[in-house]
């Protein structure tokens, strides 16, 4: 059984060149540890392969139960140097979102 990571989780975007930050928080406490097993650096960067991201970095922040990742190369030169739509980024946190993700067993 597989569920969209937005269910259990919201998401912030930011950007800064051709980097791009992602942070994750999940909605209940109990869920954390199960976010930590989902969003593998090898996962994420697989789920944005398709834009040429060349290295993600994960950083934990177990306090305030949430991840930032952060994808290198991925806004295709940034806001100056790509012609895409989205150049800042700003909505490639949905995409993390809709990421198909097992659900935590609390919620089976």
């Amino acid at each position: 059984m597989r569920e969209l990571l937005h269910r259990y989780a919201h998401a912030r975007a930011g950007d800064k060149g051709d980097r791009l930050s992602l942070g994750v928080f999940v909605y209940e406490e109990a869920h954390y540890s199960w976010l930590v097993e989902q969003l593998s650096e090898a996962n994420v960067a697989a789920l944005f392969a398709h834009r040429d991201v060349h290295h993600v970095t994960r950083y934990l922040l177990p306090h305030l139960k949430g991840i930032n990742l952060v994808l290198d190369d991925a806004l295709q030169g940034g806001v100056n140097g790509a012609l895409n739509l989205d150049g800042h980024g700003k909505t490639l946190s949905a995409l993390l979102l809709s990421m198909e993700v097992t659900p935590p067993e609390a919620a089976l």
